[in-house]
């Protein structure tokens, strides 16, 4: 099967460039324009296609080892696969809790097995992510975890965590921090605003994510570690960083699709509503567009996060936290963010492929990249979707910009070719 992809723009090396991709049998090559076509390739002219690099998510539930039901390897790497990612970080909260070599070990096997494109497992900072006893961190850091979390639960004790740093400053790892004081949630669910009070619901502060993120800086100007923050979801939050930064400390972060694209007064009683951090106020969702803007927000991540529909049916109070959003990331920002004017299309890719690698250290590969159709308008419908989730507050949403193809070491790992000329 012979395949040729043309007209379309480059944004991996020189802006704008024209290029054409080759597909035989699943292999591709980026050829640059004007090229001959033989008559023996299957053409597309897409509407409006564009070349870029493939996305980097630092922040992806893959759910095995441990919790298969949700997800699994072969059907996270191909959902992200599906979105344009090339390269995902998956997070620790799995069974075995990857905080030793042999715990490390398991997961590693299902990702050579499995995965359809590149994965780099986080160590976990903490045993079991207790939160008590610092996991095998130099243990972890030969087996080449990518960075060190315990993601989905913060690190309530502030010497574990001073201990952590030091180790991690050593090993010249990320600690990558999720910021939960739990003294503050007090039994809330949905963040404490309007919405929570019109409607009766019980509302989780935002100190309970910007204390901790001061208490780490402070530990970060004692330690000299390297650190990220993950999903901020308030104008506290982003403050904090932006001094940070103005301060000289070595402090990035993320935030997600949607805290930029949600305020709480959007929330609907559903699961595909919930997750952790919620989402909070106009004022926070303008607080972050703002920190996406002007740069104190280094990248976005989609802190995809699978669970099974029963999980997910029983509304704001009763349902897990987590939605999924590898399959939608590209297009929900690039409607919103772009389309719309708050930023370019250079700013977009920098947010989504070329911050995540320079600061987690992930390769460049030069047959790694992405064609998606941007001409191309459709509505979002969860049964399309290769994850096993289908939990997304994006349902039924109006969007531009399709995946056609994701190129993983040369390897068409996805295409969706409809518009053939």
């Amino acid at each position: 099967m012979k395949e040729a992809l043309y007209n379309l723009r480059d944004y991996t090396g020189e802006q704008g460039s024209q290029v054409s991709v080759f597909v035989v049998d699943g292999m591709a090559k980026r050829i640059a324009d004007p090229t001959t076509i033989s008559e023996d390739h299957k053409q597309y002219n897409l509407i409006d296609g564009v070349v870029l690099p493939g996305f980097a998510d630092v922040h992806v539930h893959l759910r095995e080892p441990g919790f298969s039901y949700k997800e699994d390897m072969e059907t996270g790497t191909l959902a992200a696969a599906h979105g344009g990612y090339t390269d995902v970080c998956a997070m620790p909260n799995l069974n075995p809790v990857p905080d030793s070599i042999p715990h490390l070990q398991v997961q590693q096997r299902e990702i050579d097995s499995h995965a359809s494109i590149h994965v780099y497992p986080y160590g976990a900072i903490t045993v079991g992510q207790q939160g008590q006893e610092l996991a095998d961190l130099e243990g972890l850091a030969a087996a080449e975890a990518i960075a060190f979390s315990d993601d989905g639960r913060g690190v309530q004790d502030r010497e574990v965590m001073r201990q952590a740093m030091l180790r991690a400053k050593a090993l010249g790892k990320l600690i990558v921090a999720h910021c939960e004081d739990n003294s503050l949630l007090r039994g809330g669910y949905i963040h404490d605003g309007e919405y929570a009070r019109l409607n009766g619901h019980k509302g989780i502060c935002s100190e309970s994510e910007w204390g901790p993120i001061a208490r780490d800086l402070d530990l970060v100007r004692e330690t000299g570690c390297s650190y990220h923050v993950c999903h901020i979801s308030c104008k506290e939050s982003v403050e904090l960083i932006r001094r940070a930064k103005a301060e000289g400390l070595d402090v990035t972060c993320e935030t997600a699709p949607h805290y930029l694209i949600f305020s709480d007064m959007d929330l609907r009683d559903e699961g595909r509503f919930k997750m952790n951090p919620p989402i909070r106020s106009e004022e926070d969702r303008q607080a972050l567009i703002a920190g996406i803007v002007d740069g104190t927000i280094d990248m976005i991540a989609t802190d995809h996060a699978p669970h099974s529909a029963e999980e997910k049916s029983r509304g704001l109070e009763g349902s897990l936290n987590g939605i999924v959003g590898l399959e939608t990331a590209f297009p929900v920002l690039y409607t919103r963010l772009v389309r719309e004017g708050i930023i370019t299309l250079d700013r977009l890719v920098e947010l989504m492929a070329t911050a995540p690698r320079r600061r987690f250290g992930i390769p460049a590969g030069a047959e790694d990249y992405t064609v998606f159709d941007l001409g191309c308008q459709y509505t979002i419908d969860s049964a399309d979707f290769f994850s096993k989730g289908r939990s997304t507050p994006f349902e039924g949403v109006k969007v531009y910009g399709r995946c056609a193809m994701t190129v993983c070491g040369g390897l068409a790992v996805w295409q969706e070719l409809t518009t053939e000329s």
